[in-house]
């Protein structure tokens, strides 16, 4: 590749990198590279251009979070397939002070541009990876039982290994469970909590907070709604219920979905509590591997010293929804082990061992490990599209952008909040409604919850600043 699609001006103010990625997708844009068209490896074009391969990459990655290229590993980097040469040009945050321009479309035929939350990106999965430990896990001689109810050994060794890398949490694979991701894991400890208390178990819940669970909760025993803070679960709240609940489920590393984060001394205060009263503490930890913000906070499972915090985990954020598999991790609990083991003696586990050898095949080979960084950074960069698109506008604050994979827009009522909802839905774009996650219904706060995960960054750009901007001119409502 030649000629000014990428000409470089050292005396431009602009970085090297902005320079590369604003080449390129002006390229794409006007025609000259069409769906499919190769470019430049990084390092061939690192050295046509004489600047570092890193530049060269960093620029790469953006553009493939932005849904201009395909990076995959092994195969030369191409132009996106099914890229609408149409749409518009897209600033993005590095890119200057432009304001982004909306895409020409957000809808391909009747398919909606889901931005509701708990969705990530796949397509940064390595394929060739992903093919071969399912290859290798089709090798293995073909089982004659159902798998171990606790998971197959080699999964569980990997997981505990994974855990103490990317959360510092030191268990053996004898504390982790497989499960079919979180609502089976939420679902199998209720079943265990039944047992231990011989009762329908009573659990405290976050509210707002993860509806799904809370229904599963609601199945087995009853729920009792604690509000939360900017921080996390009011702990004060918590300790007025009465009598006390035999749980509490919290998402302390992000709150879901508001995004606030449980401070350490919380964090310890918790625990406490839940030693003095006899309870278990259900520690939902959805997307700690995506800090945006701020280190990591320790997980309330390696602050534990008296066997109450079960770590739940999932891979549905990481790699895929459709995998279906997570885990728990448990405390030295003997009374809670037992009761986990009865349960799955008689609901084995839903996990098939295929699966559960092909996961681990990822994790062996470091395979998930790399994606979580590509991963991580895209997620990062379009955090940034997302509070450059959003940020700063009156009566309508933007939070929950911390961490993980989604954010949230506050808006002054209900009434404003679904009508936006329901604007969106009519230009083809799905979002959630913050009144959906709440616990007591027809109370707490009020806006829309979206995910920026999955979609590209220029479906971002096509969607909600044109949100903006329509409802900037209507004054009539509040802006989303």
């Amino acid at each position: 590749m030649d000629g000014p699609l990428l000409a470089i001006d050292r005396h431009d103010r602009r970085p090297i990198g902005v320079q590369i990625v604003e080449g390129l997708r002006h390229g794409i844009l006007d025609g000259r590279l069409r769906s499919g068209d190769p470019v430049p490896s990084t390092r061939g074009l690192a050295s046509e251009l004489g600047v570092s391969r890193s530049t060269v990459t960093a620029a790469y990655d953006q553009l493939a979070g932005e849904g201009y290229l395909e990076l995959r590993q092994g195969a030369a980097p191409r132009v996106a397939q099914r890229l609408a040469h149409a749409q518009s040009p897209v600033t993005t945050v590095v890119a200057g002070p432009r304001a982004p321009q909306p895409a020409a479309s957000v809808v391909t035929g009747a398919r909606l541009l889901d931005l509701r939350p708990g969705l990530p990106s796949t397509a940064r999965i390595d394929e060739r990876a992903w093919r071969a430990a399912w290859r290798r896990a089709a090798a293995t001689p073909v089982p004659g039982d159902i798998p171990a109810g606790f998971g197959a050994p080699r999964l569980r060794a990997e997981l505990a290994d994974h855990l103490r890398h990317a959360r510092g949490l030191a268990c053996e694979p004898d504390d982790v469970v497989v499960t079919a991701g979180t609502s089976d894991a939420v679902a199998l400890v209720a079943s265990a909590l039944q047992i231990m208390t011989d009762a329908a178990p009573r659990v405290a819940v976050e509210h707002p907070g993860y509806p799904s669970a809370r229904r599963i909760l609601e199945r087995r025993g009853t729920t009792a709604a604690v509000p939360v803070d900017e921080d996390g679960i009011d702990l004060g709240a918590l300790r007025g219920i009465r009598p006390p609940p035999h749980a509490v489920m919290v998402t302390p590393s992000h709150q879901y979905p508001l995004g606030g984060r449980l401070p350490v001394a919380s964090r310890l205060a918790l625990l406490d509590w839940a030693e003095h009263v006899d309870a278990l503490v259900l520690e939902d930890d959805y997307d700690s591997e995506f800090r945006h913000v701020g280190p990591p906070l320790p997980a309330l499972a390696s602050l534990d010293r008296s066997g109450r915090a079960i770590l739940i985990g999932s891979l549905s954020k990481v790699l895929t929804p459709s995998l279906r598999l997570g885990y728990l991790v448990l405390p030295p609990n003997p009374r809670l082990r037992e009761a986990i083991a009865a349960v799955r003696d008689d609901e084995t586990t839903p996990v098939p061992g295929i699966a559960q050898e092909a996961v681990a095949e990822l994790l062996a080979s470091g395979a998930l490990r790399r994606h979580i960084a590509a991963v991580r950074r895209d997620y990062a960069h379009r955090r940034r599209l997302v509070q450059a698109a959003l940020g700063g506008i009156r009566h309508a604050p933007l939070s929950g952008l911390d961490g993980g994979l989604h954010a949230v827009i506050r808006l002054t009522s209900e009434r404003a909040a679904t009508a936006v909802v329901e604007r969106l839905a009519g230009e083809g774009i799905a979002v959630a409604s913050l009144a959906d996650y709440a616990a007591v219904g027809g109370d707490g706060p009020h806006g829309i919850v979206f995910g920026y995960g999955s979609p590209t960054d220029s479906q971002l750009a096509g969607a909600l600043p044109d949100c903006v901007q329509r409802s900037r001119r209507r004054r009539s409502v509040d802006p989303c």
